[in-house]
């Protein structure tokens, strides 16, 4: 028990001290990249690739709105089979900007979680996010790695036990995703739905629009 206490009070710990303002500002940017419809591309290994799938779920679902459009999220781990060829026949680093390559819109960004900061197919894919003029985010761990350095809205997590960071990168998803459909919640008076006839059937539907 002595052990587990230990561990519950060092997260509770990390979370008390994380910085507010690149927090705000991952914030501020899912929502400006919302009202704008691009896409959200979400990355990780390991653990991470676990956040980044998790992350990209709740945006897409905890943001839903009958009357507002929806969020654009993908994770980049999601697709095993594209992520084992790109492994086979060039290189586990090339397994998240390939699909970057092909799904990429301008305006669209990119999230990468990584404890460490320094996973190489991170950093190529930020890095060519960068050179195409997509919004980089970068959310780690430990002393920041390079992502720390190359991402545009960089958030570093003070902690050095692996766990404890992906255990704070979890909270910050959570409560990012929770925050921006309450920003879409309150701004619907603002927002401009774009859908089609068929869609808007389906959602007049959903709400009990018909019988």
């Amino acid at each position: 028990m002595e052990h587990l206490n230990r561990y519950m009070n060092q997260v509770v710990s990390t979370l008390q001290i994380l910085p507010q303002q690149p927090l705000d500002a991952i914030a501020k940017t899912l929502w400006e990249i919302y009202r704008r419809d691009g896409t959200i591309f979400v990355c990780g290994n390991g653990g991470s690739a676990a956040t980044a799938s998790h992350f990209a779920c709740d945006l897409a679902k905890w943001t839903i709105h009958p009357r507002a459009r929806r969020v654009r999220a993908l994770a980049l781990t999601d697709n095993i089979p594209i992520m084992t060829a790109w492994s086979n026949d060039q290189s586990y680093a090339s397994v998240f900007v390939e699909q970057m390559i092909s799904h990429y819109r301008p305006g669209d960004m990119i999230v990468a979680i990584s404890g460490s900061g320094n996973s190489p197919n991170i950093l190529e894919a930020v890095d060519w996010a960068n050179q195409v003029g997509a919004i980089t985010v970068g959310i780690t761990g430990f002393d920041g790695g390079r992502l720390y350095q190359i991402a545009q809205v960089p958030m570093r997590v003070e902690n050095y036990c692996m766990p404890q960071v992906e255990d704070a990168h979890s909270m910050i998803c959570h409560a990012l995703a929770v925050n921006l459909g309450q920003q879409i919640e309150e701004s619907l008076s603002e927002l401009t739905v774009e859908a089609s006839a068929p869609q808007l059937v389906l959602l007049e539907r959903m709400v009990g629009g018909h019988d």
